[in-house]
């Protein structure tokens, strides 16, 4: 693929890794569905039997919260609010109507995204305390029947939210056109990059034409040695 015109959006690891969480994620969000709803235990099919869907959908669910941890140090920084979100969520009406307000200044990520990524670290925070205190085979033993209960509530509860926001996640990508090529790819174009998030497009194309200043510096300095 021809990157002259593009840019870098999403490294490769990231991308990996975001794989692996949209593939677990399926297994370990059907399997739970099966354990929560016996009257759609089919969908639990995707890991086995019932007794093997027990077993794996804790660990599942670990190998998550481990790869999304991964992800938050790699994102995190990219995603501290700050006064621009605020002028993009006045304008919530513009970007609802697929009119992104290309006179407010956006980061790497807008407003939307930025509350999804920390309401998505939050959950599955949840899910991993809660998911310990309901894990008969290792940690239930030291929890009291009351408390192992309102574990399984507050469990059900952020799971079900946070398959919510992983499918409007998923609509949001498909909305904005781009946007899976984008991490199918890992570039943008540059285009894509100004209009959706100018903020981060200048600051790209100020690390290129810095890299290209040097370049012709370090060139014109061995010309003359």
């Amino acid at each position: 693929m021809n990157t002259k015109d593009m840019i870098l959006r999403t490294p490769l690891i990231v991308r990996f890794c975001h794989v692996f969480i949209v593939i677990l994620f399926i297994l370990t969000a059907l399997s739970g569905l099966s354990l929560f709803f016996p009257s759609i235990k089919a969908f639990g099919l995707v890991l086995g039997t019932p007794q093997l869907v027990r077993e794996l959908h804790p660990f599942l669910g670990c190998i998550i919260f481990v790869l999304l941890m991964f992800m938050l140090l790699k994102l995190a920084h990219h995603n501290i609010p700050d006064r621009d979100d605020v002028k993009w969520m006045k304008s919530i009406n513009k970007v609802i109507a697929g009119k992104e307000p290309e006179d407010i200044p956006i980061g790497k990520y807008n407003a939307g995204q930025k509350f999804l990524f920390w309401c998505i670290m939050s959950l599955i925070s949840i899910l991993l305390i809660t998911g310990l205190i309901m894990w008969r085979r290792y940690f239930a033993e030291y929890f009291s029947i009351d408390i192992i209960r309102i574990a399984i509530f507050f469990h059900s509860v952020a799971a079900i939210g946070l398959i919510l926001l992983i499918i409007g996640h998923a609509y949001m990508a498909i909305w904005v056109k781009g946007s899976i090529k984008g991490m199918i790819t890992g570039y943008v174009s540059r285009a894509w990059a100004r209009k959706n998030h100018s903020k981060w497009y200048k600051e790209e194309m100020h690390k290129v034409y810095q890299a290209e200043l040097d370049a012709q510096a370090t060139t014109s300095k061995s010309d003359k040695q």
